[in-house]
């Protein structure tokens, strides 16, 4: 199931429009946002695994989607600034890879649970709500026997609020580990350096690595 690597699905956008608006702003003001490169935590804990489907979640401009495309992962990727997904299937036409991109917050897109063998959040802006929506959509969405990665930057709570932005308002490694039953295997859970260069996010110093697989 794939598209052509030229044209993301840019129409028929399914989720809120002022998401949308202030991730199409973000990115437009940038001619790249991202460093280009695959993010490094995504790169460790994917050793070793055996290709499969792969979800993206909130790809960007497809720096980790095109990488998992070229070692033979068949990937569907989800973002939902149309401004990234432009560039992201710029740079896989480039690559000469193929990637089905799906334009949705990962809480409207159209997915079959538990059908894919990774799914990869590498720093993910998903809203909390009450009802736990997007953790469980990550959750809903790895097949038995699949892994979820997520890997989000450690915050300092306090600086944070004073620029105006609250970590608790967002999905957090953490609040997924918390959802998690006896349904699954916590592989990793811990906090250790990152390093990268260039790029938005590239002051963050310090990660938080989630890795479970689903047992049944």
């Amino acid at each position: 199931m794939t598209d052509d690597i030229a044209a993301p699905r840019t129409d028929g956008y399914l989720g809120d429009a002022s998401v949308r608006a202030e991730w199409d702003d973000r990115y437009a003001d940038r001619q790249q946002l991202w460093s280009g490169r695959p993010n490094g935590a995504l790169v460790a804990e994917v050793a070793g695994l055996t290709p499969g489907r792969v979800l993206d979640v909130g790809c960007g401009e497809g720096a980790d989607a095109i990488w998992l495309a070229r070692g033979g992962w068949d990937v569907t990727a989800v973002e939902v600034s149309g401004v990234a997904l432009d560039r992201a299937a710029a740079h896989a036409r480039d690559a000469g890879v193929s990637v089905h991109w799906i334009h949705a917050e990962l809480t409207e897109a159209d997915l079959a649970p538990g059908s894919f063998d990774l799914v990869s959040a590498q720093y993910p802006a998903l809203l909390r709500t009450p009802e736990a929506t997007a953790e469980r959509a990550l959750l809903a969405s790895v097949k038995v026997g699949g892994v979820l990665l997520l890997v989000h930057h450690v915050v300092d709570a306090e600086h944070a609020q004073e620029a105006g932005f609250d970590p608790e308002d967002y999905v957090l490694p953490a609040t997924v580990a918390a959802l998690l039953t006896g349904d699954w295997e916590v592989e990793v859970h811990e906090q250790r350096p990152r390093e990268i260069e260039g790029g938005a996010g590239a002051h963050h110093h310090e990660d938080v690595v989630l890795r479970a697989r689903r047992v049944r």
